[in-house]
C-alpha cells in the first residue's frame, strides 16, 4: 500500500471513523501530485479502522524494481541461472524504464503489449524481445486488434497455465518483463529455438525464488539507504490518523525481520506503537480467502510461537492468519474499514468485493504522469491534437479528390501526433492511464476496486481526517454537443484555406 518503499506486498489499514477531533480549516492541494482522487464518494470520518502502510509502495519509488531488478537479471543467486540458461543473457542490463505496469504478455506468442478497457490492443505498443512487432504482423496475428475474452488474463490478471494472457500489475513486474524481454530477445537474435510457456514459467518462478528465498530482501537490507528512501511524511501522516483515534493495522508478505528493519528506518524505532495490530508473511492474497491458516505469534527474536490466539494484541507481531479469523478477532468489518494497497488484485479486488471494505490504491507513477500532462509542451500538443480530430470529423463529409487529399494529410498528422503524445509519458508503451484515446484496462480495474487512488499515503496530509472525497462528475459521449455540431471560433487551416494553398 502506501506510506513505506521497497517493503514486499503490505496494506496498512484505518479505521476511520472514531472519535471526531476538532479539524483545523485547511486548503484543498492545487498541485495534482499530491492531491487524492476520487472514484466512488468516500467520507474520512465515517471510515474508524485503516490499512495505511503497505510494504510495496512507496513514499519515494526507488525500491522494489531497482532492487529486485539486478537480483533477477543478473547475478549467481538468481534462479533463472540455476535452469542453464545461456550465460550470455547476463550482458543485458536491467532497464527499469522499458516497461509500465498494466502490460499484458501473450504466454503462447511471446508478445507484451499494451490493451485498453475494452480489449482492443494499442497498435504500436506490441513488443517482441526488445523490438516493436509492426502493426501489420499484430494484425494478422489477432485477426485484427482486438482479444477475446476467453484469451484475456483471468479475474486475477493471472494467466491459466499459459493458455491465456498474463498482466502484469505490481512493481516487482517490471524486473519480470524486462527479464522475459532480455531472455525472448537473446533466443530471436541467435536463431535459438524454444517454448515460449517454458520461459513464461521459468521466469515466473525465478521472480517467485527472489522473493521466498530472500534474495531481494538481502540485497536491500545491504544497502538499506539506496533503496528505501526516508521521508518525514510517511511518519507524519501515521501519527496524524493515530492522533485522531483512527485504529490501523499493517498487513505484509515480507518477512519480520525485514520488515522491522524497514520500518525503523522509515517510521522510527517505536514504528509499532502506531499500529494496534501487525501481520507478516500474510501470504496476500491467499489471506483473504483461505480460511484453514491459523495466525502465530513471533516472538521479539523472531521465534514462531505455538500459543492459540485469541486477541490480536497492539505491539505483537502475528504470522500468516486469514482474513475471517481477523474479523472474528477485532470485529472490523464493512465500510468503516478503509484499505490501502498498491496490487489492485493482491490487495484491493477480494475486500471491496467480497467484505465491503473501502479501498485506497497508491499509483507512484502519478506523480510523474501529472507533471507531464501539466506542462505547456503537452497541454499543447492535446489541445491540437484533439481539435485535429473535430476537423476530421467535420470535414469527412467532402469527397472530391482534393479535400480528400487534404484529409489524409491530417490523418498522417493525427497518428504522428499520437505518437508523440505516447512518448512524453514512456517510448515504447506510452501512459500508464490512457491508449490513445481509450482508459489502459489498468485503469478500467483500479476504477473497479479503488475508492479513491493518490501517488502516495503521505497525500492524505493535505485533508482533514473529516474530509469528504467526491468522484467528478464527467459527461458521457451522448451528455454534450459533438465537436462538430459547432462551428469554430477561430481561425483554423480549414479545407478552403488549404485548397488556395
Amino acid at each position: 500500500m502506501g506510506g513505506c518503499t521497497a517493503m514486499s506486498h503490505c496494506a496498512v489499514c484505518v479505521l476511520w471513523g472514531s472519535p471526531d477531533r476538532p479539524c483545523s480549516k485547511q486548503e484543498l492541494p492545487d498541485f495534482p501530485a499530491v492531491r487524492v482522487w476520487c472514484v466512488r464518494s468516500l467520507s474520512l470520518i465515517h471510515s474508524s479502522r485503516s490499512c495505511p502502510c503497505h510494504h510495496g509502495s512507496s513514499e519515494k519509488l526507488t525500491g522494489p524494481s531497482e532492487a529486485a531488478g539486478p537480483a533477477i537479471t543478473g547475478g549467481e543467486e538468481c534462479p533463472v541461472w540455476w535452469l542453464r540458461y545461456p550465460v550470455e543473457i547476463r550482458k543485458y542490463e536491467y532497464d527499469p524504464n522499458f516497461a509500465i505496469r498494466g502490460l499484458h504478455y501473450d504466454v503462447q506468442r511471446a508478445v507484451l503489449m499494451k490493451i485498453d478497457a475494452f480489449h482492443y490492443i494499442q497498435l504500436g505498443t506490441v513488443y517482441r524481445g526488445l523490438s516493436v512487432v509492426p502493426d501489420e504482423e499484430v494484425i494478422e496475428m489477432y485477426e485484427g486488434s482486438h482479444v477475446p475474452l476467453e484469451q484475456m488474463s483471468d479475474f486475477y490478471g493471472k494467466s491459466s497455465h499459459g493458455n491465456t494472457m498474463k498482466q502484469f500489475m505490481d512493481i516487482f513486474s517490471l524486473p519480470e518483463m524486462s527479464l522475459l524481454s532480455c531472455v525472448n530477445e537473446y533466443f530471436l537474435k541467435n536463431n535459438i529455438d524454444y517454448e515460449p510457456v517454458h520461459l513464461y514459467k521459468d521466469v515466473k518462478d525465478s521472480i517467485r525464488d527472489v522473493h521466498i528465498k530472500g534474495i531481494m530482501y538481502s540485497a536491500i537490507e545491504a544497502d538499506i539507504e539506496k533503496y528505501i528512501c526516508y521521508a518525514e511524511q510517511t511518519r507524519a501522516v501515521l501519527a496524524k490518523l493515530a492522533d485522531h483515534g483512527k485504529k490501523m493495522f499493517l498487513i505484509t508478505n515480507s518477512p519480520s525481520s525485514f520488515v522491522n528493519k524497514g520500518m525503523k528506518y522509515i517510521v522510527g524505532k517505536d514504528w509499532r506503537d502506531l499500529f494496534d495490530v501487525v501481520i507478516v508473511q500474510a501470504e496476500k492474497p491467499n489471506f483473504f480467502n483461505d480460511k484453514r491458516r491459523p495466525f502465530r505469534k513471533v516472538n521479539e527474536k523472531g521465534v514462531l510461537l505455538w500459543d492459540k490466539i485469541h486477541k490480536l494484541q497492539k505491539g505483537q507481531i502475528y504470522k500468516q492468519g486469514n482474513l475471517y479469523e481477523f474479523l472474528k478477532l477485532t470485529g472490523w468489518r464493512g465500510s468503516k474499514v478503509l484499505y490501502f494497497g498498491d496490487h489492485i488484485y493482491s490487495d484491493l479486488a477480494d475486500l471491496t468485493l467480497k467484505h465491503g471494505w473501502r479501498t485506497g490504491a497508491i499509483i507512484p507513477e502519478l506523480r510523474s504522469e501529472l507533471r507531464i500532462m501539466n506542462t505547456e509542451q503537452y497541454i499543447q500538443t492535446m489541445t491540437w491534437l484533439q481539435t485535429l480530430t473535430g476537423l476530421l470529423e467535420q470535414m469527412q463529409v467532402h469527397r472530391d479528390a482534393e479535400s480528400q487529399l487534404v484529409l489524409q494529410e491530417w490523418k498522417k498528422e493525427r497518428k504522428e501526433m499520437r505518437e508523440m503524445t505516447k512518448n512524453f509519458f514512456n517510448t515504447q508503451f506510452g501512459s500508464l492511464f490512457r491508449t490513445d484515446q481509450n482508459p489502459t484496462y489498468f485503469l478500467r480495474r483500479l476504477s473497479r476496486f479503488a475508492d479513491i487512488y493518490m501517488a502516495s499515503l503521505s497525500c492524505l496530509l493535505n485533508y482533514d481526517v473529516s474530509h469528504t472525497f467526491y468522484p467528478r462528475r464527467t459527461p458521457l459521449q451522448h451528455e454534450l454537443p459533438a465537436w462538430s455540431d459547432r462551428a469554430p471560433t477561430f481561425r483554423l487551416p480549414l479545407l478552403q484555406e488549404a485548397h488556395a494553398k
